[in-house]
């Protein structure tokens, strides 16, 4: 991971390639939002249902380019993840909202 990466992204990455879905939760604050395929999910319970539904839904392994600070607690991943969805290859961006150790924020987009 390249060296611009704060632990919690790091740690995401690393719990996500684990399937570790308590991992995952563990890593945002309690009033976290994630964004993926246009849908939102908020809290820890929210982001759960994300992780056992639609991040759940394909295997998938992701080849990170770059990760990069876009703002004071604000970094970008970049990358892209080959599975067993349509297509079978989408390049992505991971933009993370940090608060400390954990994440605030995430939103997946292509």
């Amino acid at each position: 991971m390249p060296l611009d990466s704060p632990r919690p992204v790091e740690r995401f990455f690393g719990a996500d390639a684990r399937g570790d879905i308590d991992a995952i939760v563990a890593l945002f604050t309690d009033d976290a939002v994630v964004v993926d395929e246009r849908q939102t999910w908020q809290g820890r319970d929210g982001i759960r249902q994300w992780q056992d539904g639609p991040a759940a839904r394909y295997e998938y392994t992701t080849e990170l380019e770059n990760v990069s600070r876009t703002g004071e607690d604000r970094y970008r991943a970049t990358g892209r993840i080959d599975g067993n969805f349509p297509g079978g290859t989408a390049r992505l961006n991971w933009d993370f909202t940090i608060a400390g150790e954990l994440i605030r924020r995430l939103e997946i987009a292509p």
